[in-house]
């Protein structure tokens, strides 16, 4: 089946390294290690993907000297302790056919705390300050570039002897390498700054050394931003003429072509691009570079699909896509693109929520949809059930999907009991705000999952206690979801007050509206964003530090940007205390002062859920095996809904 997409699955030659086909997982944290070094989890999490099908794996950035560790553990490649663990990755992934590359950085400036919790200690080029972490790092010595050079080559003579197939240097997204590259950065008088020759001698050094310790047989590149789009950051037009002198030196086998940077907000976003951008934005930049160098070119950034990946491979934008997160999502992608059987790849939504998400909060990367993922030790192959029982699913939410396909997978008999005309619960609305349509590829994906996995459907079929008593089954499943929180607002009476749900059903909502956000997530962003696009002036009052910091930063800092461009107005730490014909009363929650916002026409109120609990109620006596999961069993998100889906089907 591979004439359906004959570029992405023929081989490819990156230097002395055969990879099956052109779809490789990006080198990203993945938060699974063991005192420095790849764990049993990442082990287990990249055989996956390279089981899936992948081509080509590249593990996390690994840090070749001890001034570039930080509060975010990564691998101690300056280690010999790091060999057995890449031993581990790379001889389970060969086991697959799956090459497997390593990654090689220093962060340089873009350090925020030490290890212990104390501000670290960072260097750079030159004392320029980095504006995301705020940390003024220290003018690198040249005693420390030439340790650091070193340490990029006793690295790769580490991975060398560890069995990988080859070496991928960062000098992309604002890290050291870049951050000597960018004139604005490196500020230097000696042989190390000024022009384009002394600011590239010291990232040809660390390429030649990482030449020198990884060997002729194996494969050395390097992943460049082909615009960094931040603040004094490397743009498109000085890339292209850098990608195109590192090329023509004749070291390098392949370049790696991203975008973004770690040193600002804006740019940060780009490292892992939420649903806000578009799908395959980055391949322009890649093809741009192709057009000058003749090494191969490979490229990420929002590759969610197999048919988007072949059509930038076919328009010859680059040689091989970075599908990162489209694995994430599903590990069998590429097996299943193989196949032609496109309609069952669970595609990836870009909500950055469990992936990069977790990895920020220091915890191990996962997928709101496929919860299996970094959980590949506890539910890569969930057993077969003995004896077969009949379950009952009430709710087609999200929750009550995920619990409803495995249990069927594992051979129960499964009912699922659905309200409504439709499956997806609160997903329906989610995806109506602006810029989330792509959120209901939630519902699509385990919808299909469902179907494949034999469940008896029931839509427009209310649950009740008699129900249940007739049908007899032998385990109840409650998914029956929330509803919004509508707690007594004095003088909500004689005003205009309508809650979240109400306005994305279509609600009449005035000219001018204050939106009063309690949970701070997705919801009051993305109802600000509406209400402002439909011509309303609107202050978006949150009960918190700001708005959206509930959700992971690289969807809120490109959100808030877009609602400071669209004349909204923010206002932290706002607690509602009532409201009037034309006025909103708010309390600030640190001075305890009220902040009265007159001329208000309409109150937009987004204040959390409360479970439904009905039929919990109703079955309290009930003599059968009961589960509640999901917002039934505590209003929370979709990730931890389909988590709860997973864990209670594989017990029961």
């Amino acid at each position: 089946m591979a004439a359906l997409l004959p570029t992405l699955f023929s081989p490819i030659s990156l230097g002395p390294a055969q990879v099956r086909n052109r779809i490789f997982s990006t080198g990203h944290m993945t938060v699974m290690l063991e005192d420095g070094a790849p764990g049993d989890r990442m082990v287990a999490y990249h055989t996956a993907r390279a089981k899936g099908g992948a081509g080509l794996i590249i593990t996390e950035a690994a840090r070749v000297h001890p001034s570039g560790e930080s509060s975010r553990p990564g691998i101690r490649a300056f280690s010999d302790a790091c060999i057995p663990g890449y031993r581990k990755i790379a001889e389970a992934c060969h086991a697959h056919g799956c090459a497997v590359f390593a990654q090689l950085t220093h962060p340089g400036r873009e350090l925020g705390l030490a290890s212990d919790g104390t501000h670290a200690v960072s260097y750079a080029p030159s004392s320029i300050p980095n504006e995301r972490f705020h940390t003024m790092p220290r003018q690198m010595p040249a005693r420390l570039i030439e340790d650091i050079i070193e340490g990029f080559r006793a690295s790769a003579d580490r991975l060398a002897r560890s069995g990988v197939d080859g070496v991928e240097v960062v000098a992309s997204h604002g890290y050291l390498l870049s951050q000597f590259m960018n004139p604005r950065i490196n500020q230097r008088t000696d042989s190390y700054g000024g022009s384009l020759e002394n600011r590239l001698k010291f990232v040809r050094a660390c390429i030649t050394a990482v030449r020198a310790g990884a060997g002729p047989d194996l494969a050395v590149g390097i992943r460049l931003s082909g615009d960094e789009l931040e603040h004094d950051a490397l743009d498109a037009t000085e890339m292209l003429i850098i990608a195109q002198t590192l090329a023509e030196d004749g070291v390098l086998d392949y370049l790696n072509v991203t975008a973004g940077s770690s040193s600002g907000l804006l740019g940060s976003t780009h490292i892992v691009p939420p649903m806000a951008y578009e799908a395959a934005y980055t391949a322009p930049l890649a093809a741009a570079i192709k057009a000058r160098v003749d090494i191969p070119v490979l490229v990420a950034g929002r590759i969610n699909q197999p048919q988007i990946a072949e059509d930038i491979l076919a328009s010859g934008q680059a040689d091989m896509c970075g599908m990162t997160r489209a694995m994430i999502a599903d590990p069998q992608m590429p097996v299943k693109a193989l196949a032609g059987d496109l309609d069952d790849i669970r595609a990836c939504v870009a909500c950055n929520q469990a992936c990069i998400g977790h990895m920020l909060n220091g915890f191990p990367i996962s997928c709101i949809q496929h919860p299996e993922t970094g959980r590949e030790l506890e539910y890569s192959s969930l057993p077969p059930t003995h004896p077969k029982r009949r379950v009952m699913v009430v709710g087609g939410g999200p929750a009550g999907m995920k619990a409803a396909a495995i249990a069927a997978a594992r051979g129960h008999d499964v009912t699922l009991c659905e309200a409504g005309a439709a499956l997806g619960g609160q997903v329906a609305l989610a995806q109506a705000l602006p810029g989330r349509a792509e959120f209901g590829g939630v519902t699509t994906n385990l919808a299909r999952e469902v179907a494949q996995a034999g469940v008896s459907l029931r839509l427009n079929t209310k649950v009740t206690r008699a129900m249940i008593d007739t049908d007899a089954p032998d385990v109840v499943i409650l998914a029956t979801g929330a509803l919004p929180y509508t707690p007594f607002i004095e003088g909500a009476d004689t005003a205009h007050v309508v809650d979240a749900w109400a306005v994305l059903q279509g609600a009449n909502v005035g000219a001018r509206v204050v939106l009063a956000d309690w949970r701070c997530d997705w919801i009051g962003l993305g109802l600000a964003e509406r209400l402002a696009r439909d011509g309303c002036h609107v202050r978006l009052a949150v009960n918190g530090t700001m708005a959206g910091a509930s959700i992971p930063q690289y969807a809120r800092d490109k959100w808030l940007g877009d609602l400071h461009k669209l004349g909204v107005e923010v206002l932290p730490y706002m607690r509602l205390f009532g409201v009037d014909e034309d006025t909103a009363y708010f309390q600030h929650t640190l001075s305890g002062e009220a902040v009265i916002m007159e001329e208000t026409n309409t109150l937009v109120t987004a204040l959390g859920h409360q479970p439904l609990l009905e039929l919990v109620d109703a079955l309290h006596d009930w003599p059968g095996e009961v589960h509640q999961i999901g917002d039934c069993l505590s209003p929370r998100t979709v990730e931890e809904a389909v988590l709860e889906g997973l864990k209670t089907a594989a017990r029961i």
